[in-house]
């Protein structure tokens, strides 16, 4: 059984899936529980906040002794467009545990003098998440303002179930965006999920305090996501 467990533990943290090893300390109970499972009980509650604070701890539940060994991918933040917010986002990220990767095909902006230390693909993104597909532990932030751009991304973290999507524009920009993507057969209620204008609303004006609004509405929509995948996308 121990290795049986292991097994399946190590599966779900390749596929990048994030899961719980739950396991009663007198020994009556050692199972794996997978994020958006239903269980039943006073567990249920412990479980689920597990899931979105990412950390092991202890519980006592009703007399009994658990220790919840939790296994939640590294949360990654895609930026499409390697722009002046993109510049300020990339250190904050860091310091906050995100893995940040910027992807522009406009070879004038996507240069290491820019975005030193900082993963960089100068290429299109539909070429660029062929090898590095987008998943439900990933921020997807789209920042060009170029719907050549930006488009493809946004609707293949759509598809994906990403834990949040976001995209810069006015809501009258975004309006033509929601067009378009009805146009490429985007359900209503999967492009509602697009948080546009991009960031918490702070009075955010420079491109420092933009990058510190998206980067706060990232770690809300992170702390906060459904367990269970959105519908419409490749878990839902």
């Amino acid at each position: 059984m121990e290795q049986t467990l292991l097994q399946a533990l190590n599966a779900e943290r390749q596929a990048r899936r994030a899961v719980i090893r739950l396991t009663a300390l007198d020994g009556t109970d050692d199972r794996l529980v997978r994020e958006g499972e239903t269980i039943d009980g006073p567990l249920a509650p412990i479980v689920e906040a597990a899931f979105r604070r990412g950390t092991s701890r202890m519980e006592e539940v009703e007399g009994g002794s658990y220790f919840l060994n939790v296994h939640v991918p590294p949360p990654r933040i895609v930026v499409i467009g390697a722009v002046h917010i993109s510049q300020a986002l990339a250190p904050m990220a860091a310091l906050a545990g995100y893995d940040l990767t910027i992807i522009d095909p406009r070879t004038a902006f996507a240069t290491q003098e820019r975005f030193a230390g900082t993963q960089l693909f100068a290429d299109w993104p539909e070429d660029v998440l062929k090898d590095m597909p987008l998943d439900r532990y990933t921020a997807l932030v789209a920042v060009t303002h170029d719907p050549k751009i930006d488009d493809y991304p946004i609707k293949a973290a759509l598809e994906a179930g990403c834990f949040y999507v976001g995209a810069l524009g006015s809501r009258k920009t975004h309006g033509k965006r929601l067009e378009r993507l009805g146009e490429a057969v985007v359900s209503k209620e999967a492009a509602s999920r697009i948080k546009a204008p991009i960031g918490l609303d702070i009075g955010a004006a420079s491109p420092g305090e933009i990058a510190v609004a998206i980067l706060a509405e990232i770690i809300e929509s992170l702390r906060r996501r459904p367990l269970v995948a959105p519908s419409g996308s490749a878990g839902g």
